[in-house]
């Protein structure tokens, strides 16, 4: 593959890098405190940031150029550099209209979605007027397999009765989030696990639909989204809300994580290089023990293993969404499988290091380093914890020699 970036990703990178540069580091304060003082509202910085960002069309990089006027045409590969660099912000996906869940819920929608779903909901999300959540996870059953999600979805006429409790439903707190895609079982008595679930939409007014508390990560509440515990009580929702078919959901569950796992992966290498270039920085600007700090050598070693292990990471991605866009995900499950494992503990280690140069600080409110670990820690479960993939990676490299 040619590692390369085209002349129309150059100019796109250097429009997101001005952006980020004028109008999203000088806001990060501003962000914060508006968040403090409404913690489930949008906060108003990031509804003007979007208009700006919109007016330029720095729009919906993530969607894939099958799906029309809203999407820039970009690839896999086309998409990295970008979601790097606004990985380096946590919140600065969302302001570019490529933000998960709703980057998942919208290749969902427009991958296997009727015409009526997407007029309804796929629309108002690539324009940015709504945010979504995907409720998936419980607390009951190890969800990480799919197949023992327990939530019911029960045919009762033209309508399908809910049933059950998820948690750790990320966007779900926020007040503009309209819509939940649910995961359940449609038919638990089917002798084919893979075909008893099914997915289906759910708006949040929803009578029977109760959001009893935000899930904190390692003490951080994640406002304006948070992480939702959500009990689904006799929820009706029309037949016609069911999205695919009935025993379609492990279908388009393993169409959706594909893309969302390597997108997660682009994101964090850009926090491990802005938690690098902070690294690089207070090493240049602290004096300890009479010298600067760049001068002890256990400095410039964490330094130089923080590049190198960024740089393979990298690589390893770019060539994952290579051969995605060149063989389809399908193909690169296996790629996509190495980068998820390697990526989030990559940049744990090089934030890790970073707050080990800064000290105090590093753990403290006055950076970005400590909200940044606790998120790429969570990211280690997300999308299938380590193990799985691991689990799964392993298996298929053995089949190859047997």
């Amino acid at each position: 593959m040619n590692f390369e970036y085209s002349e129309k990703v150059q100019g796109l990178l250097e429009q997101v890098r001005q952006f980020m540069d004028e109008h999203i580091y000088p806001n990060e304060k501003t962000f914060h405190d508006q968040i403090e003082a409404n913690p489930w509202e949008t906060p108003p910085i990031m509804e003007e940031l979007k208009a700006k960002a919109k007016a330029q069309g720095l729009w919906n990089f993530f969607l894939p150029k099958e799906y029309g006027d809203y999407s820039p045409g970009l690839t896999n590969l086309e998409y990295a550099p970008l979601s790097e660099e606004m990985g380096k912000v946590m919140w600065a996906s969302e302001v570019f209209n490529c933000a998960a869940p709703d980057t998942g819920n919208m290749e969902v929608l427009a991958k296997y979605g009727n015409e009526a779903q997407k007029k309804q909901w796929l629309e108002p999300l690539l324009e940015g007027k709504i945010r979504s959540a995907f409720a998936m996870t419980e607390p009951a059953v190890a969800s990480s397999d799919a197949t023992n999600i327990e939530t019911q979805i029960v045919r009762d006429g033209d309508e399908y009765v809910i049933n059950g409790k998820k948690f750790y439903i990320s966007g779900a707190c926020r007040k503009t989030c309209e819509i939940m895609i649910v995961m359940g079982k449609t038919d638990a008595e089917n002798p084919n696990r893979y075909i008893q679930q099914s997915q289906i939409l759910v708006p949040m007014n929803t009578p029977g639909v109760k959001i009893t508390r935000p899930m904190k990560v390692f003490g951080y509440n994640d406002a304006p989204e948070g992480h939702a515990e959500v009990i689904f009580d006799n929820v009706r929702v029309p037949a016609e809300n069911l999205i695919l078919g009935e025993g379609r959901g492990f279908e388009i569950a393993q169409g959706r994580l594909g893309p969302g796992r390597i997108h997660h992966c682009m994101r964090s290498i850009g926090a491990a290089q802005r938690a690098l270039e902070a690294m690089c920085k207070r090493a240049n600007e602290r004096v300890v023990f009479g010298r600067p700090m760049i001068k002890q050598q256990s400095v410039r070693e964490d330094i130089a293993k923080s590049v190198c292990e960024i740089e393979q990471a990298r690589l390893m991605t770019l060539k994952a969404a290579d051969k995605m866009d060149r063989e389809g995900n399908k193909a690169a499950k296996d790629f996509i499988a190495m980068i998820k494992i390697v990526a989030p503990n990559m940049a744990l280690d090089v934030v890790d290091r970073a707050i080990q140069i800064h000290g105090a600080v590093g753990v403290s409110q006055d950076t970005t380093l400590a909200h940044a670990w606790a998120g790429l820690r969570t990211l280690r479960l997300a999308d299938g914890p380590d193990q799985v993939h691991m689990m799964q990676l392993g298996r298929d490299t053995a089949k190859r020699y047997e």
